[in-house]
């Protein structure tokens, strides 16, 4: 068994979040599909776009490593995808989706910010710095993504879903 240090919690954590990208790719377009407004489907699709770019990312980051690009099952996404999934079951047709299912995209955006601020933080440490580079940028893109959820949720889907209970 490999020494426990901060290199392999690197490595190990690196596979959970691109599990977790690889899992959320698959999970946007039917998000984008349930959604009702024009405007939730297209925050999820632009969403998608920049998740290609996230995966791109991490491979680049698992080549400076020196290590292949592989996932490990990340439990913790997939129940916040289910999650999404039982908001889609539950509230289809309801003027509350799209404010149900940007929350769902949101738990998401925080699962991300909180493994790439770590894995960027330990890069750092490691003396990775064009990986840190690379973790930085998708930390930045995950943060203004929930940014511009948390907008779109207060300026239309909450409205939309008090305005008609």
């Amino acid at each position: 068994m490999p020494e426990k240090t901060l290199d392999v919690l690197f490595h190990e954590t690196l596979k959970d979040i691109y599990y977790a990208e690889r899992q959320i790719l698959k999970a946007l377009p039917k998000m984008a599909r349930a959604a009702q407004s024009a405007d939730t489907k297209a925050a999820f699709e632009k969403h998608r776009e920049e998740t290609e770019g996230h995966v791109e990312r991490l491979q680049q980051v698992f080549e400076i490593v020196g290590k292949r690009a592989q996932g490990k099952t990340c439990e913790a996404i997939q129940g916040i995808i289910a999650e999404g999934e039982e908001i889609i079951e539950e509230f289809k047709g309801s003027p509350a989706l799209d404010a149900g299912l940007i929350s769902a995209a949101q738990a998401v955006e925080h699962y991300e910010i909180a493994r790439y601020g770590t894995l960027k933080t330990w890069a750092q440490q490691l003396a990775l710095n064009e990986a840190a580079l690379l973790l930085d940028q998708t930390l930045q893109e995950e943060g203004a993504t929930d940014k511009a959820l948390s907008k779109l949720a207060v300026s239309a889907a909450n409205v939309q879903a008090k305005n008609t209970a």
